[in-house]
C-alpha cells in the first residue's frame, strides 16, 4: 500500500514544483501600511487657535489657513487678533488656547526695553509652556553649505534668564536670577527615544556659570541614567558655535538652557537653510502653540509684508508638526511631502530661497501638490 502511494506523492510534488509560488503575504502588506489606529470619533474636526500676529504674520497663517482648507485636514481655526504692543494677552485668548490645548502663531512683535513685557514671554508663562523644540534639517534641492544635517534644538522656555526675575538694586546695578529644574533634560531625553535619536548633547556655560548651569548640567546626568541606549555628551556653548557652523551632522538632539537655545536654534536654522523653512513649537503637559521655529528677524519687515513675498514654508511645516500632535498622522505627512515637493522642483521659492514668489504662489504650489 505504501509503495504504490510513492508515485502518486511524486506526481503531487512535481506539480506543486511546476505552478508559480503563492503571494508572499508580506509584499500584499506593503500596499497599504497601518501608521495609525484611530478610536471612535477621532476624526472629529478639532478647534485651533489662531494668532495671525504682526508683519509676515497675517501672510503666512493665510497661506497655512487656504492649505488647510484644500486639503480637508481635520481642523477648523478660532481667530484673535493679538499684536506685540499690546499690554497683555486677551483673557478670551487665553482661555481659547486652555479650550483647544493647541494654537497656531504668527510672529508677534517683541518691543525693545522700556518694561513692556513679551506676549511671547506671557502666553508661555500662562500656559507653562516649558519646551520648545526647533527642528533643523536639509531639505531636498536646497543647496546648503552643509549636508547631513538633522538637528533637534530643544530649550527651556520659561526658566533662566527668561524667567524674568530681575530688578534694580540700585542706580546702575540691575541683579537677574537664574533658577533650573530638571524637567526640560527630561523632556529632551524622552523626545529622543520616543523619536529613535541617538543623542542629547546639554550646551552649557558652566565653566563660568558654576552654580546656574551646573545645576543644569547635573539634572542632565541624573535623567541621561535613566536612558542607557541615548549617548550623552556635554558642550560649552561657545564651541558649540564653532562646531555647528564648522560640522554641524555631529549633533542629534541638543538640550539648553532657554538663552543659549535661543542663539543655537537660529545658528542651526541657518546652516540647515534659513529661518524661513525651519519648523517649531512650544509645548507643555497641557498645551501647545506652533510658529515658525528660529526668529526670522522679519517679523517687521516692511518690504515683505507690502510685496507679499513672506516665506510660509516654516508655518506650513509647524502646520504638520501640528496635525501630528493632533494624532492625525497621515494629514502631516501629506502636508510635509506636498512642502518638500515644491522645494524640490524648485520653481516656487521666495527671495530667502533664492527664487521671486509671492506668498500666494507658494501655497498655490503646495496645494496643487496636494490635490495632483
Amino acid at each position: 500500500m505504501a509503495k504504490r502511494s510513492i508515485p502518486a506523492l511524486n506526481r503531487v510534488l512535481s506539480n506543486l514544483r511546476s505552478q508559480p509560488p503563492p503571494p508572499c503575504p508580506s509584499l500584499l502588506s506593503q500596499t497599504r501600511s497601518v501608521t495609525y489606529m484611530p478610536r471612535p470619533g477621532d476624526g472629529t474636526p478639532r478647534g485651533v487657535t489662531l494668532i495671525p500676529g504682526d508683519g509676515i504674520g497675517p501672510l503666512v497663517t493665510g497661506a497655512v489657513e487656504r492649505v488647510m482648507e484644500a486639503m480637508h485636514a481635520p481642523v477648523y481655526f478660532e481667530r484673535y487678533e493679538v499684536h506685540g504692543d499690546m499690554k497683555k494677552v486677551p483673557e478670551e485668548v487665553i482661555e481659547s488656547i486652555k479650550k483647544n490645548k493647541v494654537c497656531l502663531k504668527g510672529g508677534l512683535a517683541t518691543p525693545m526695553g522700556g518694561g513692556v513685557s513679551s506676549l511671547n514671554m506671557q502666553l508661555r508663562k500662562e500656559l507653562d509652556l516649558y519646551a520648545s523644540l526647533v527642528h533643523c534639517f536639509n531639505l531636498p534641492g536646497l543647496p546648503t553649505r552643509h549636508e547631513n544635517v538633522d538637528i533637534v534644538v530643544i530649550r527651556e522656555n520659561t526658566e533662566g534668564e527668561y524667567s524674568g526675575l530681575e530688578h534694580e538694586v540700585v542706580p546702575g546695578v540691575v541683579e537677574s536670577l537664574k533658577f533650573c529644574s530638571e524637567r526640560i533634560a527630561k523632556y529632551a531625553f524622552e523626545y529622543a527615544y520616543l523619536n529613535n535619536r541617538k543623542k542629547v548633547t546639554a550646551v552649557h556655560k558652566a565653566n563660568i556659570m558654576k552654580l546656574a548651569d551646573g545645576l543644569f548640567l547635573e539634572s542632565c546626568r541624573e535623567v541621561a541614567t535613566k536612558y542607557p541606549g541615548i549617548q550623552y555628551s556635554e558642550i560649552i556653548v561657545d564651541n558649540c558655535c564653532m562646531q555647528l557652523v564648522s560640522k554641524p551632522e555631529q549633533f542629534d538632539v541638543m538640550v539648553t538652557p532657554n538663552l543659549y537655545g535661543n542663539l543655537v536654534s537660529n545658528t542651526a536654522a541657518g546652516i540647515a537653510g534659513g529661518t524661513g523653512v525651519m519648523p517649531g513649537g512650544n509645548v507643555g503637559a497641557d498645551h501647545a502653540i506652533f510658529e515658525q521655529g528660529a526668529s526670522a528677524g522679519n517679523v517687521g519687515n516692511e518690504n515683505l509684508v507690502e510685496q507679499k513675498k513672506a516665506n510660509p514654508v516654516a508655518l506650513l511645516l509647524s502646520s504638520a508638526m501640528m496635525l501630528r500632535h493632533l494624532q492625525f498622522p497621515s494629514f502631516a505627512d501629506r502636508l510635509e511631502t506636498a512642502v518638500k515637493q515644491v522645494i524640490l522642483e524648485g520653481k516656487y521659492r521666495t527671495r530667502d530661497l533664492g527664487g521671486h514668489s509671492s506668498t500666494e504662489e507658494v501655497a498655490n504650489a503646495v496645494i496643487a501638490t496636494l490635490t495632483d
